[in-house]
């Protein structure tokens, strides 16, 4: 089985729909809704006071959907991952349509559970790789 996580970026954005808390949840709504997401609480936001941009996240039963918008930069950066196979959803429309932007960028990943590790390439010799620092503190 696999899950799937799509990485949206978003360039040519109105600024001021980049700093809009609303639009934001509205977007949240429409995509838990249309893939029939399971959140697990309330969505967390952060609006920074400098640039207006908003970090939103929201921890499905399925895993996470997360936004980072900059108003400065006029781009929005989202991430969804499923840990279970979904539908395609339209994020090219409805981004355009929300934010005004004039390029989206999305990049789907399958993510395998029961992918084989090479160990032949592992210098560690232990079939996993550390994540942080040396295996050998």
């Amino acid at each position: 089985m696999n899950g799937i996580e799509w990485i949206v970026e978003a360039h040519g954005c109105v600024p001021e729909s980049l700093s809009d808390g609303a639009t934001l949840r509205a977007l949240f709504a429409r995509i838990v809704d249309e893939l029939q997401l399971r959140p697990v609480g309330e969505t967390q936001w952060h609006q920074f006071p400098k640039t207006g941009g908003i970090t939103g996240l929201c921890v499905l039963a399925e895993s996470h959907l997360a936004v980072h918008t900059f108003p400065e930069f006029q781009s929005l950066c989202l991430n969804l991952f499923c840990c279970v196979p979904r539908r395609e959803w339209d994020f090219d429309a409805r981004l355009k349509q929300l934010f005004g932007a004039h390029t989206v960028t999305i990049q789907s990943v399958a993510r395998p559970y029961g992918a084989q590790i090479d160990v032949a390439s592992d210098a560690h010799g232990s079939g996993t790789t550390p994540l942080f620092g040396s295996a050998n503190r």
